[in-house]
């Protein structure tokens, strides 16, 4: 039976994704502009719980402060009328040509000062809306050749401007908090913080650090050719996944934004795996927004568009009861037990153990025996087939 989506499931998309008009760099939009009001009224009859927005997705670049205004009131009207909530907002720093060398890292200064106005000015009104995080994707805080951008420049320059804006944050007393989306390529040849581990490291070095955390995206990280359950794996692990962008990649090309589970299926099963039962026993690891940052294909009309919505919200649904089901199952915990999956949590000193008591311990190496562990076989075939069987229904 296929299951219906609810507001406790906390499914949430982004205005850019139901709002795409289907235009790419080699072809003109194949469909109307979408209302944002619209949109909040159609995901809210599917079944989704909140709607995020770039500060341009909501108020058209440019527009007068009456229009502005006008535009913002519908939306929180549409949002008082369904009941949906705004989660996360962020801010287009890549869409105009002033934006073309990038934002933060632009090497033209005033860029980079009107650049982080554009930002202070959204964060207004996110904090009026109820967000609780503003993201960061730095699309265009890159290069395409190595002569052009002082790396080491641009990364101060990119922690000045992280730094000064959690400063007003927290001066405004705004209850925000950041996290930054890594991609590695497109727009630019190469962009700044590519991956998940490279944000996580960045983040050490800025003022407030606690308010920073990673918003990775499935198909950014499958783009560089990273394990995405891995990359989340020590988000969770650093207490720094602080968003999360659903979507579907098929290997290392073009961002392909495919809908959840229609790339990857496999790993869209772990990941689920991990999010709903990965935490302190089997409890979910990660509390916040399923959110979905996807593209309807470009061969659909409007009608596609909402089925793909919906697509992105069961999909998830089935892979979380498959997920279950395998953790549920016997033979599976068998399986786990039998491969010492579990023994890895066990720290490998004992309590108050040092290594003046390691060297003193004889059975940790004089008298191990490695040729009982060399030919201990770990059963992870058996263990990875069962959880193939189970993403696909069989069991």
């Amino acid at each position: 039976m296929t299951p219906t989506p609810a507001r406790e499931d906390h499914f949430s998309f982004g205005l850019w994704t139901v709002g795409w008009q289907a235009r790419d760099p080699f072809g003109d939009p194949t469909r109307p502009a979408l209302d944002p009001v619209e949109a909040v009224h159609r995901l809210a009859e599917l079944g989704a719980w909140g709607v995020t927005f770039h500060d341009d997705d909501l108020v058209a670049f440019g527009s007068d402060e009456g229009t502005r205004e006008k535009q913002i009131t519908r939306f929180r009207e549409a949002l008082d009328e369904t009941g949906m909530v705004v989660p996360m907002v962020t801010t287009n720093l890549f869409t105009h040509p002033v934006f073309k060398d990038g934002g933060f890292t632009s090497n033209d200064r005033g860029v980079r000062r009107y650049a982080i106005r554009k930002v202070m000015r959204n964060l207004e009104l996110a904090a009026e809306l109820g967000a609780s995080t503003y993201v960061f994707w730095g699309g265009r805080e890159g290069s395409e050749t190595d002569s052009a951008k002082d790396v080491r420049a641009a990364l101060s320059r990119y922690k000045e401007a992280m730094d000064l804006l959690c400063e007003f944050v927290l001066d405004r007393g705004y209850g925000l908090r950041f996290a930054i989306e890594p991609k590695p390529n497109e727009p630019r040849g190469d962009i700044l913080l590519p991956t998940v581990g490279s944000a996580l490291a960045f983040i050490t070095s800025l003022e407030h650090s606690e308010m920073v955390g990673v918003n990775p995206e499935v198909g950014h990280e499958q783009m560089a050719g990273m394990n995405f359950v891995h990359s989340i794996s020590q988000a969770l692990w650093q207490e720094k996944l602080f968003h999360i962008d659903l979507n579907g990649q098929r290997g290392p090309k073009f961002d392909q934004d495919l809908i959840f589970g229609h790339g990857d299926l496999l790993s869209a099963f772990f990941l689920v795996d991990l999010l709903e039962n990965g935490g302190p026993s089997g409890a979910p690891a990660y509390d916040g927004p399923r959110h979905f940052d996807y593209k309807p294909l470009r061969t659909e009309g409007i009608d596609g568009v909402w089925a793909s919505a919906r697509a992105n919200m069961v999909t998830y649904l089935l892979l979380k009861e498959r997920a279950a089901a395998f953790r549920a199952d016997p033979e599976v915990q068998a399986a786990l037990t039998a491969s010492k999956v579990g023994e890895l949590a066990v720290p490998t000193l004992d309590e108050g153990e040092g290594y003046q008591q390691l060297l003193a311990d004889r059975s940790a190496f004089e008298d191990f025996d490695l040729e009982a562990a060399a030919g201990f076989s770990y059963g992870f075939v058996h263990l990875d087939q069962l959880a193939v069987e189970h993403a696909l229904g069989a069991r």
